[in-house]
């Protein structure tokens, strides 16, 4: 089998638009956490979001080009601008070869409800725009990436609730390694606007404590009241590291594993066993054992029984060996569709930068809590080997690891 390779990152978020502002944020801990007054006005039980700026990309894409994009691919097109310039893959490059892409992403709200709005108010389909189709489909991203970075490869959206910028990022792996191509596009990508989380909203699945916006999202703590919705996009290029070493790119780590499973239970209840068994996969795959870990990047999201069922997840199969643990969404939020990649992405900087994120408003651990060893102020350490948790509605589960190949 072959290895697989990380030889580009880019990252648009609440923490940062690039990776410089987000390894900052990582460093202090900084909350990119605030109130979204719209969503009060349209009846969300709670107006908490991360808080992510619209790009500007007049005078950057064309204006046919920017009319198909939906809110989440112009987020999209960012992280991977950067993810490919990081990479050293230029216009010619991207002529010349066939690369592929693999991107999560599980909604396009906006694009929807406002194309059904002019056809409610003006009666007449024609009205909503030829772009409307393109920002609408679940496909959104990778169609338009696709075309606008030319891509020759695999083309296709992951839609995996929560876990689908981990999973697409372990599809990317799985094509690498088994030879069906050379470099990859994985990522995630979420939109923020006050329409894409209503019905999520809903479920009183949302934390209430608007008082103190960046003390919201609560990982671990006894006190937590729910997760607090985010978004934005991640991208990272996948490669084979012989293709990589070749054109002498510069390969930030590789990735060793990649484990999945689904619980098969129950709609948006999570379970530990299904988390452990992606875990335990990915450490399989990655011919490696528990002591091997370095630090876990968790999938806690702040809600009551996500959290518990995860920390005992870790504890089954981490209690031994303490190791390390942050949920780095206590900063950023739950970037859903987006998360698995952007969680790569900040485990890759903690990895190269020799420090783990806090788990911050860590105040109080609960009884399952207590058990794992969350760090929760920012500490120096050298990590060599990362597991990145992603958890999802339905039940599906995938982990990820990755190593450094400097230490």
């Amino acid at each position: 089998m072959r290895r697989v390779v990380v030889t580009g990152v880019g990252i648009y978020s609440c923490i940062g638009k690039n990776i410089s502002e987000v390894t900052e944020s990582l460093k202090i801990g900084k909350s990119g956490i605030g109130i979204d007054e719209k969503r009060i006005e349209y009846g969300y039980r709670s107006p908490l979001t991360g808080i992510v700026e619209r790009p500007i990309l007049k005078g950057i894409l064309d204006r046919r080009t920017r009319a198909c994009l939906a809110e989440e691919g112009e987020y999209a097109y960012m992280a991977t601008k950067e993810a490919l310039d990081n990479a050293g893959v230029n216009d010619e490059y991207l002529d010349n070869n066939e690369i592929g892409i693999f991107y999560g992403n599980d909604s396009s709200a906006k694009a929807i409800i406002e194309a059904h709005a002019v056809a409610v108010e003006k009666k007449d389909t024609m009205l909503m725009g030829s772009g409307a189709i393109f920002q609408s489909m679940n496909s959104t991203v990778t169609m338009n990436l696709a075309v606008i970075f030319r891509l020759k490869g695999i083309s296709m959206t992951i839609s995996a609730a929560c876990a689908s910028g981990s999973h697409s990022t372990g599809l990317g792996y799985m094509f690498i390694k088994n030879g069906l191509q050379d470099m990859v596009i994985c990522g995630g990508a979420q939109e923020t606007n006050f329409y894409s989380m209503g019905s999520f909203d809903a479920l009183s699945a949302f934390s209430v404590r608007v008082n103190e916006p960046e003390k919201a999202s609560r990982p671990f703590d006894s006190s937590r009241d729910g997760l607090v919705p985010s978004g934005g996009a991640a991208t990272l290029i996948l490669e084979e590291y012989e293709h990589a070493v070749k054109r002498g790119a510069n390969i930030i780590a590789e990735i060793t594993g990649y484990g999945f499973s689904s619980n098969g239970i129950h709609i948006s209840q999570p379970n530990n066993v299904g988390s452990a068994i992606a875990m335990d996969r990915a450490m399989k795959d990655a011919n490696i054992n528990a002591k091997d870990i370095d630090y876990i990047n968790a999938h806690a999201t702040s809600t009551p029984l996500g959290d518990m069922y995860e920390a005992m997840a870790i504890d089954s199969i981490f209690n031994k060996y303490k190791t390390p643990v942050s949920s780095t969404k206590s900063m950023t939020g739950h970037e859903c569709w987006m998360a698995g990649a952007s969680e790569l992405i900040y485990s890759l900087i903690m990895m190269r930068n020799n420090f783990i994120a806090p788990n911050i408003n860590f105040e109080t651990p609960d009884e399952y809590s207590a058990k794992i060893n969350i760090i929760s102020e920012p500490t120096k350490k050298e990590l060599r080997t990362i597991i990145s948790n992603s958890f999802g509605f339905g039940g599906t589960n995938s982990a990820i690891i990755l190593k450094d190949l400097d230490k």
